[in-house]
């Protein structure tokens, strides 16, 4: 498959590495442009366009990373901070308002009451994305 518009959504976990460094590899291939978002969200009582300094700052530290990674990589990508109700969707509606051919998430292994858990984000994402979706499953710590 080709993926000319790649949009990889960020969240400050060591998955996100792997992740930026899959979708540099694979926009490569296909001289393709790759965004990357990190998305604040905002409670119900605030405004959405509140500007929330800290959380602000802690999204632009995470993409300030993936462009050191991409830097690395030789590759340009476009960053964005996106403020939203709720991670998943906005992360579906980037990817519509954007036209991208591939969704790339890194998450991390988690256990919820001793099961695998997805969490809320990437579940809501596979069902209703626009396009293919490739998830990055960072390697589970045993201890």
């Amino acid at each position: 498959m080709e993926y000319k518009k790649i949009l990889v959504a960020v969240g400050g976990s060591d998955a996100d590495e792997e992740a930026v460094k899959l979708a540099c590899r694979l926009a490569k291939k296909d001289k393709g442009k790759v965004w990357a978002v990190a998305v604040v969200t905002i409670k119900r009582a605030l405004p959405l366009d509140a500007e929330i300094q800290s959380e602000i700052t802690k999204a632009e530290a995470i993409l300030d990373r993936v462009e050191n990674i991409t830097d690395e990589a030789d590759y340009e990508v476009e960053t964005d901070v996106l403020q939203a109700r709720e991670v998943g969707p906005a992360i579906v509606d980037e990817a519509v308002e954007r036209e991208v051919d591939l969704i790339l998430m890194g998450f991390k292994y988690k256990r919820h009451f001793g099961q695998f858990n997805l969490g809320n984000v990437v579940p809501y994402v596979l069902k209703n994305s626009p396009c293919p979706v490739i998830l990055y499953q960072q390697q589970a710590v045993t201890e």
